[in-house]
């Protein structure tokens, strides 16, 4: 079949990894609009001629999953379904030049800070004054906000600083700016991400300015919720949890990856904290903000990690009793400091642990939830699918955490309708009682 080249230009987006490539996706697609290109996200349909690939490289399964999505629109490509087949992201700023010999069908590799190059490739120009605008590819009712880019710790196993640079923040004044934007849009849910929150604001303030951000944030009319994402726990700003215990529309919740329970493991990751600094850091955060939901990630297997080490790692996690908690097994990662250590903990050894990790914390999950039954919480509506809708509360984060499903009501009861008749529309909140719990998932009704 051969290519279509007299087609109108037309783009399909392609996001792979976190939620930081979700934003940036995003803000590529507002700009290829503003421009008069026709633009669709992972679109089903195949009228595209262009597809850009928005990669991630941050482990071995993440890379390897970019790799196979890049071969599929190659070999898409060679069908004559595509004409143009663009990479940028995070895989592509670290390996693009290997994976230009092996994959020639890419007509160009952009880094994650090339997006005015790429639009310049599709004929655009980056329109300055657009800074801050999205298409959202999220449900309308929340989005990914973005308060900086990179990261300057040097954790031993991380090589998102070769990815993403250094740590650098954008002015608060364009937050407040973008928030509002949002919030006229219908945006009732911020959920704050970077490489590292805690440290914003030190590149061009001077200090840990979260604080400050949160509060004039809270402040933008039309926003419900504000949620914070990826928080480190050394040098951790405490004022920040004054404003999430004062200010209403702060979710009491924290995503805070720690990555390890032993002081041993800590050291070795370089990450500038101990099992007991740890430990008082959370207990203290939560003495703050009574009732916080803390969120955690911990790798599996690093090197030297003894079967003493995760005796030490589940024992902690026993005593923490996280609220929400992912492990994954450890990736070895050229050009990191870690990559110098032996990988010596052998693959099925990482898979166990980790299932065990994840194990605990599935019977320490399913008591807390069900010490959620008979209460009522405020949820927000995400969407309605197989008899459900599908709510969170203010202690869930889309994708990762717990849901909350609402039965919808015979039909006979009027279309739409809810437990007791009850209407509830995508993006609205509701008061709902926990009627039943288990370690994923919480079932109520509306009140």
């Amino acid at each position: 079949m051969k290519a279509r080249t007299l087609k109108k230009t037309k783009v399909n987006v392609v996001t792979l990894g976190c939620s930081k490539n979700t934003f940036d996706s995003e803000v590529m697609m507002a700009q290829l609009k503003a421009n008069g290109i026709a633009v669709d996200h992972e679109a089903d349909h195949n009228d595209h001629n262009v597809v850009v690939i928005n990669t991630c490289g941050f482990i071995d399964n993440a890379k390897q999953e970019s790799i196979d999505t890049i071969l599929s629109w190659a070999n898409a490509k060679d069908r004559g379904e595509v004409e143009k087949v663009y990479v940028t992201g995070c895989l592509s700023q670290r390996y693009a030049p290997e994976l230009k010999e092996g994959i020639p069908q890419v007509d160009a590799w952009f880094g994650t800070r090339d997006l005015p190059r790429l639009l310049k490739t599709l004929k655009a120009d980056y329109k300055h004054e657009l800074v801050g605008e999205r298409l959202l590819t999220t449900p309308a009712h929340f989005a990914y906000f973005k308060i900086s880019e990179g990261c300057d710790r040097k954790c031993s196993f991380c090589a998102i600083p070769l990815m993403r640079g250094k740590h650098i923040s954008t002015p608060m004044e364009q937050l407040v700016t973008n928030a509002q934007n949002l919030a006229k849009q219908g945006v009732k849910e911020l959920i704050l991400i970077a490489q590292d929150l805690t440290y914003y604001g030190l590149d061009i303030y001077k200090k840990r300015n979260i604080d400050e951000l949160v509060a004039r944030l809270s402040d933008v009319e039309g926003i419900d919720w504000i949620r914070l994402h990826y928080a480190f726990p050394s040098g951790f700003p405490m004022e920040v949890l004054d404003v999430m215990r004062e200010r209403s529309n702060v979710c009491n919740y924290l995503d805070m990856p720690l990555q390890h329970g032993s002081t041993r493991m800590l050291t070795r990751m370089r990450r500038g904290i101990t099992q007991e600094k740890t430990e008082a850091l959370v207990n203290t955060i939560r003495d703050k903000v009574p009732g916080i939901a803390i969120r955690t990630t911990l790798i599996a297997g690093f090197p030297g990690e003894t079967q003493a080490d995760h005796d030490d790692n589940l024992a902690w996690i026993e005593r923490m009793r996280f609220d929400r908690l992912g492990a994954f097994t450890y990736s070895h990662e050229e050009d990191t400091h870690a990559h110098t250590m032996e990988d010596d903990v052998p693959a099925e050894v990482k898979e166990q642990r980790a299932q065990e990790i994840m194990e605990l914390q599935g019977g320490i999950s399913l008591e807390l939830n069900q010490a959620k039954v008979g209460k009522i919480f405020k949820v927000l509506v995400d969407k309605a699918e197989g008899g459900h809708y599908i709510a969170r509360t203010e202690f869930d984060s889309p994708e990762v955490d717990n849901e909350v499903l609402i039965p919808l009501a015979p039909l006979s009861t009027g279309e739409g309708l809810g437990v007791r008749g009850t209407y509830l529309r995508i993006g609205d909140f509701a008061e709902v009682r926990i009627i039943d719990a288990n370690e994923h998932d919480l079932r109520g009704e509306v009140v």
